[in-house]
């Protein structure tokens, strides 16, 4: 069964986890390429302004399949070597394909979101929470490091000392607390968890579709520049957007006190 449902409603795209009945646990064969293809035609489908990945069933994703740790299958099968490069080029692939999607993106997180699915939410621009939602990069109880990129990601969500916590003690955490570090930005009840979603991707999809690419280009690329540096990218990027036409329309509907029309001209 396919790891992901990609679908689109006008300019927002969803993508959400297929595996319930394992919580969604990743490490497949294919869910790298699965993770690309989807990704990739986002990226491709200038008319996509914000995307949602949310699991189905109870969870948002347990992480790596445990059982196929035990029983030294798939991912985790074969030689040190082999297994290094089954996380390139497969789990990592499913990071890489998420990191590099140029809208913004949206966790909707409606149940356990743990170890590489706790790294998946953190690669989210914006994260919102069921009340049922729980977090945990809980490796070191597995006998593992965190394998999936999760000491980079997780320390600029919450900080050092709260991922240190986490990563050390692997203790998990409930919706209320990942609110109150800064995890997530809010946490609703379960049903309600799509339509705030939903509201929010609507709310980003009325932005210019290029300055909105251009502004998450900045975020993430600001992280590794000096502040010159961000100037300076800053005032080259910005120099394009003032030869937009979504630029003069947002102009035109600030000085005439009506709302935008941006078509991504």
């Amino acid at each position: 069964m396919s790891v992901l449902d990609h679908s689109a409603t006008g300019a927002i795209a969803t993508l959400t986890l297929t595996r319930p009945e394992s919580m969604n646990a990743l490490g497949q064969a294919g869910d790298g390429e699965a993770f690309a293809a989807a990704c990739d035609a986002i990226n491709a489908d200038s008319t996509i302004r914000c995307a949602i990945l949310t699991g189905a069933g109870r969870a948002f994703s347990a992480g790596g399949d445990v059982k196929a740790m035990q029983n030294r299958t798939g991912n985790f099968a074969g030689s040190p070597v082999t297994i290094a490069d089954g996380y390139r080029d497969n789990i990592h692939r499913i990071l890489r394909a998420l990191h590099g999607l140029r809208v913004p993106l949206i966790a909707a997180i409606n149940g356990p979101a743990i170890g590489l699915g706790c790294d998946l939410a953190c690669l989210a621009d914006m994260r919102i929470a069921s009340s049922s939602a729980k977090f945990g990069v809980t490796f070191l109880k597995l006998g593992l490091v965190p394998g999936d990129g999760g000491t980079w990601l997780l320390p600029r969500v919450i900080g050092d000392a709260r991922a240190a916590e986490l990563f050390f003690t692997g203790d998990v955490i409930d919706a209320a607390t990942a609110q109150e570090w800064g995890l997530v930005s809010r946490v609703v009840e379960p049903d309600a968890l799509m339509e705030e979603a939903q509201a929010l991707a609507a709310k980003v999809a009325a932005m210019p579709p290029a300055a909105l690419r251009q502004t998450k280009m900045l975020l993430r690329q600001s992280r590794g520049l000096s502040y010159d540096g961000a100037l300076e990218l800053a005032a080259n990027t910005q120099g394009l957007m003032h030869h937009t036409a979504d630029h003069a329309e947002g102009v035109a509907a600030l000085l005439e006190k009506r709302g935008a029309d941006f078509r991504g001209e």
